[in-house]
Parts: structure tokens; sequence; C-alpha cells
């Protein structure tokens, strides 16, 4: 196991708030585009703090019979109310989450991690058959 897979954590995205949720929009078609919504903290509410926040989350297509995995995007929030006036004090913060639109031409996996800027990496997978 390298160093790397080792490093990242599972968890039901029910009961852990740093597990990245994948929410498929509609039917998924193969050939045509739809919808993915990403989130952390979907059950259970993230921090969104100067001092703890999600950083990114990274979606990717794992196809069946295919050996390799696509990336499909890094979403960062850069964002945490950091200011000149102190942590926790800036006018703006970013939620972590975000709609994209893909299309799939196979079955395959969808895979999305996320960067807890204390907790580390976290995972989660989906399945996915376009019509």
């Amino acid at each position: 196991m390298s160093a790397f897979s080792s490093s990242i954590q599972s968890a039901d995205w029910k009961s852990e708030k740093h597990v990245p949720v994948i929410e498929v929009k509609g039917t998924a078609k193969k050939g045509e585009p739809f919808e993915i919504a990403l989130s952390v903290g979907a059950e259970i509410a993230h921090p969104h703090t100067t001092e703890h926040h999600i950083r990114y989350i990274q979606l990717f297509f794992k196809p069946d019979g295919e050996k390799f995995i696509v990336q499909l995007g890094t979403f960062q929030f850069e964002a945490h109310a950091e200011s000149v006036e102190g942590a926790n004090a800036g006018s703006a913060k970013c939620e972590p989450k975000v709609t994209t639109t893909v299309t799939l031409e196979k079955p395959g996996e969808l895979v999305a991690l996320s960067y807890c800027n204390i907790h580390g990496l976290w995972d989660n997978s989906q399945k996915i058959e376009p019509a």
C-alpha cells in the first residue's frame, strides 16, 4: 500500500462530516450531459472557519473495464473568513458545495476526494450506469 492510499480515510457520509457526498441529479444517460452535485457535511455540518475548513473536492471517474481513472475536476474553496482583522473576521467564506456537468460513454464508478486542512483526505464512491 502506498503512502498516499494509506492516508485516505473513508466512512459513511451520514455519520462523518468529512466524507464527500456524490449526488447524481436526474438520470444519467450514455453520451448525454448530466449534473453531479458534490458536497461535504451533508448530514453533519463541517466547520467553515479560518482554522478548520474544507480546501477542495476532486471528482474522478473509473470506467468499467479500463485500467486508468479519469480526473473530471478539482473544485477549490479559497475563502475561509480570513482577514487583516484576524481569524474568522473576514467578509467571505466558501461552502464546500459544487455542481458540475459531465458526459459519460460507459458505466463505471464516480470517486470523490475531499481535503480538510486538519483531518486530511477523505473519499467516497458511487457506481454509475448511464442508461
